[in-house]
């Protein structure tokens, strides 16, 4: 079956090309949404994936008129097409596009928060809906499906939140829930993966352990190859230098290697999504400063390009999708046209993203704040950053839809009424989470974090720590005072721990690793993306 299915009859009927209408009346669309987006720029209250939404929304009510009921779709959406074609650029953009410095000052934060928030999150609602899904009278799901659901609504959507947050003014906000946002996608999917192998019909505690172990042989494994990728790209655009022929053959080069590492990884049943995070990461710490300055200039635009159209082009298809008669229908057999069962589905799933969220957030933010007490001039994660963090967390986007599909239809279509109810469900959620919390997300950062405030004074700036204070060892010096200075080290270690490992990170990175792959002279001063 291929990526997209045409489903309406009535809209270009008659036309020799099938398929040419309704693509060209979609890309029409989105060319509106980006009008639409750039007049509504100053209004912060709409970003660009409510304003898709809702267009979607008022595109699919049309064609259901012109249809006559028939369908709401100019597209059937397969999930194929989301996985191989829109997710890579979206991913890879989000690597690429990171502001590296603050992203790795609070990697163990954001790491803590991406992987063992999810696995909280994802244990709150397997459980919870597992219990509360049949005091609705909502039967028919298996074991895999309650995992599955789990990890659906484990992953996150924090771009109306990003939108509202000034980076300046709280960079160690802006940093967590960027950073946490692409971490949790990554390691949403990987933990969707994982459960699929589990054998239902021994399920035990036994089988629990042996996703823990498949989640990190996928999670190690993804991270390699996404970071041997970034660093072989780097390795032949320094090497080569492309630039003296064609600064086009540079931008190629880094856009397929990008994709080659994603598409090695399905092969390879490895995680896409983290591979090719991991590779913009490290082509934009490395190749990037291999290129030419117009190449520089064309990468990061014509990637943001390419995942802005992508992530619209999704919501603009969720907005359609809330409109499907069919499973609307189907999903009314299995719940017995009952609106209150369907209201209590949904408002279950709203309350156990809400608690399996605060189950991580808070705790894991003391977690953090212990870990840095020491380093007195590293910003701590205030309760009103804390309650930002909570509250971006609680929307969902494109993941949770593309991996619904995945788990609960066969190319978009579903047969049976129970997995029509997690589709709709899936698609009310991200609906109300995107639209409604959306809204509401300026006045509550406006409330929480007023402009006036002085929040620059937590700007997060790395402890003053003397070369002295932390050597790498060298083989140059006697073995006492390589004892000597392992430690002090590891006392360093123990009191600053975050700031130590990315210190000794810094110094191994511009002594060994950029002399070989590229990046600025130690004698440059270093900025913003180079950290």
């Amino acid at each position: 079956m291929g990526i997209f299915d045409y489903v309406s009859d009535d809209i270009g009927n008659g036309s020799s090309h099938k398929m040419v209408v309704p693509i060209t009346v979609f890309v029409a669309i989105l060319c509106l949404c980006l009008v639409i987006g750039h007049l509504l720029e100053e209004n912060r209250w709409v970003n660009e994936s409510i304003t898709a939404i809702i267009i979607g929304l008022i595109s699919g009510t049309i064609i259901l008129l012109i249809s006559k009921g028939k369908s709401s779709h100019i597209l059937r959406f397969n999930e194929e097409l989301f996985f191989i074609y829109l997710l890579p650029p979206i991913i890879f953009n989000a690597g690429f596009q990171v502001k590296k410095k603050q992203f790795f000052h609070n990697f163990l934060t954001i790491m803590s928060f991406g992987v063992i928030g999810v696995f909280i999150s994802s244990s709150i609602i397997t459980a919870g809906s597992w219990w509360l899904f049949p005091k609705f009278n909502f039967n028919g799901l298996t074991v895999r499906d309650y995992l599955g659901i789990g990890a659906i609504f484990s992953s996150t959507d924090t771009v109306c939140t990003l939108q509202v947050l000034h980076q300046d003014e709280t960079p160690l906000l802006y940093s967590l829930v960027f950073g946490e946002g692409v971490v949790n996608d990554a390691t949403s999917v990987v933990l969707f993966n994982a459960v699929q192998k589990i054998d239902v019909d021994r399920f035990n505690g036994w089988s629990a352990f042996h996703v823990f172990l498949d989640f990190l042989y996928l999670f190690s494994t993804s991270t390699a190859l996404g970071v041997s990728a970034g660093l072989l790209t780097s390795y032949i655009l320094r090497g080569l230098y492309f630039g003296r022929h064609s600064s086009v053959r540079e931008v190629s080069l880094m856009l397929l290697m990008a994709y080659l590492s994603y598409m090695l990884a399905e092969l390879f049943s490895l995680s896409g999504i983290l591979t090719v995070f991991f590779a913009g990461i490290l082509m934009s710490h490395y190749a990037w400063h291999n290129v030419t300055d117009s190449s520089r200039i064309t990468t990061r635009h014509a990637f943001e390009a390419m995942s802005f159209i992508a992530e619209t082009f999704i919501f603009l298809y969720v907005g359609m999708d809330a409109l499907d008669i069919e499973k609307w229908k189907m999903s009314k057999q299995s719940l017995a046209g009952s609106v209150w069962t369907s209201m209590g589905i949904y408002g279950t799933v709203l309350l156990l993203i809400a608690i399996g969220r605060a189950a991580f957030v808070f705790p894991l933010s003391a977690f953090s704040n212990f870990l840095n007490r020491h380093a007195t001039r590293a910003p701590s994660i205030t309760f009103k950053h804390q309650i930002v963090i909570w509250w971006a967390g609680l929307m969902r986007g494109a993941v949770s839809i593309a991996l619904a599909f995945k788990q609960f239809t066969y190319s978009g279509v579903t047969v049976d009424p129970v997995h029509a109810v997690m589709v709709t469900t899936t698609v009310i959620v991200v609906l109300f989470s995107t639209l409604v919390f959306g809204f509401l997300t300026k006045p509550l950062i406006n409330y929480l974090l007023p402009h006036n405030d002085n929040t620059r004074r937590n700007i997060d700036r790395e402890p003053t720590i003397s070369k002295e204070t932390l050597p790498l060892l060298s083989f140059d010096e006697s073995a006492s005072t390589n004892l000597l200075r392992a430690k002090d080290s590891l006392s360093m270690l123990f009191q600053r721990p975050v700031y130590t490992i990315h210190s000794y990170w810094r110094r191994f990175d511009d002594t060994y690793m950029r002399p070989i792959f590229g990046g600025p002279a130690r004698s440059e001063p270093r900025n913003e993306d180079s950290g």
